[in-house]
């Protein structure tokens, strides 16, 4: 994990900075009260209280740091996140308020990816302090699930293969006392043909598999957890440009997200009986390549013709969906990054929420909010189902005229999740192409922490 454990502890009066929060309303009057010296030395760093400033003031033989908010009375995740990344190594303390949901971000920004590199400077950790003793463990297993996710994504493929997948939902199996099970060669031919022919095409050591664990009680209600798990996306025949390959290690960032949703809700306890299922491939080409024009069967029963073997995620996620719903769950959510239409529509950061009934739309998008990890929602429009007829098969994979993009995938997926099962799916991009406070650049849990909180809600 690519991330230090330990970054937010109790506050039992050990040694520790302090720090204190103004904004830009608020400096004039805290100036007043530092001394000439103390006063010259924030004018030097040109420290106004803006958001994300930071500024040193000396204080006898010490120092304490000064951090610029919108609201030193109302904090977000992230208005801690600067201080954390700039301050150097060691122990502070809020010396005027406390640090509620900044406890996340205090964490997040001090993320590093360093399997393929040692750091540069390593200045040790930092450490926040904190009276909020209650909200330590769950904030902090918040962060760790990000950092799961980042690490993941961040993976380059040869190393990230659904082989690596497995390896991880193992570790989080046997962490926490789920079942794993796993089903590859002729048994996934048969058993999910759609994940079969998708991933056939690659090496054997990246050979697909549909990857399973379930924990909890059986007298809970059971929850379905689906990600996609496509660990290389080439394109297949319908081949990518060289362009549209350099992120594509980030798409199984689908399964990223699932994996290290499973692992918060065995942490948190919650009141379920979970199915984390992940169909792992890496879509290649070779000469067995499932071709345009193929039609491929099912699980569920359905005929799908191939109009571009590009869209394969919605493939792969067809299968897992028709088995989450033979257990009649009570509850699917799935991650996917499915569409670059989504992309075009709500940008980078959003990720596109699809679900089937208003009230689990709101409670997604309500703890989104109160959690700094907003989806947006886009429409489950029944009559965009109609540009996915084919003429030989049930559906065709892809629709030609270029609209909705995003809406049309997610109705391609209704057709596998069962009647009537409460259904969301998150359109994620998994990956942050600029950096921002408490947020670095590369892979990113977007839309998990919505997801996490409105579970909690409903199963705490």
């Amino acid at each position: 994990m690519s991330i230090a454990a330990d970054l937010v502890q109790p506050d039992r009066g050990q040694d520790a900075i302090a720090i204190h929060l103004v904004n830009s309303d608020g400096f004039e009057s805290f100036a007043k009260g530092l001394s000439g010296p103390q006063r010259a030395t924030l004018m030097a760093q040109k420290f106004t209280g803006g958001g994300y400033q930071v500024g040193i003031v000396p204080d006898g033989e010490g120092w304490f740091a000064v951090g610029g908010v919108a609201n030193p009375d109302d904090l977000s995740s992230w208005c801690l996140a600067k201080l954390a990344e700039v301050l150097p190594g060691g122990t502070y303390r809020l010396a005027n308020v406390r640090p509620g949901p900044a406890l996340f971000g205090w964490q997040s920004a001090q993320y590093r990816f360093t399997r393929y590199r040692a750091e540069k400077e390593p200045e040790g950790p930092r450490v926040l302090l904190t009276e909020d003793v209650a909200r330590v463990p769950l904030v902090s297993a918040e962060a760790r699930a990000c950092a799961l996710v980042a690490d993941l994504v961040n993976t380059p493929a040869e190393d990230m293969g659904p082989a690596a997948l497995e390896a991880e939902a193992e570790r989080i199996a046997k962490a926490h006392k789920g079942k794993l099970t796993v089903t590859r060669g002729d048994a996934l031919e048969k058993g999910f043909p759609m994940v079969h022919a998708v991933g056939r095409a690659a090496a054997r050591n990246h050979a697909p598999r549909l990857i399973e664990i379930e924990w909890g009680s059986a007298k809970h209600p059971r929850l379905a957890v689906v990600g996609k798990g496509v660990c290389f996306d080439s394109g297949g025949l319908d081949i990518k440009p060289a362009s549209g390959m350099l992120l594509m290690k980030k798409d199984m960032g689908g399964a990223a997200h699932a994996l290290a949703l499973a692992e918060l809700i065995m942490v948190a306890d919650l009141k379920v009986h979970l199915h984390c299922i992940v169909p792992a491939v890496e879509n290649a080409i070779a000469g067995n390549a499932f071709r345009p024009g193929d039609v491929l069967a099912s699980r569920k029963g359905l005929t799908v013709e191939i109009g571009n073997t590009d869209a394969e995620g919605r493939l792969v996620l067809g299968d897992a969906l028709a088995l989450a719903s033979e257990h009649e769950p009570d509850l699917v959510i799935d991650f996917a990054t499915l569409t670059g239409a989504a992309r075009v529509a709500v940008g980078p950061d959003l990720p596109a929420l699809f679900t089937r009934r208003d009230q689990t739309a709101e409670h997604l998008l309500e703890a989104g909010k109160a959690h700094d990890d907003m989806p947006w929602r886009l429409p489950l429009w029944d009559p965009y189902a109609e540009w996915l007829k084919s003429d030989i098969a049930d559906l065709n994979n892809t629709n030609t005229n270029g609209f909705a993009g995003a809406s049309v995938a997610a109705s391609f997926l209704d057709r596998f999740v069962g009647a009537g099962v409460d259904w969301a799916h998150f359109d994620t991009f998994a990956w942050r192409p600029v950096a921002k406070p408490g947020r670095p650049k590369g892979g990113a849990a977007l839309g998990l922490r919505a997801a996490f909180h409105m579970l909690r809600g409903r199963y705490g």
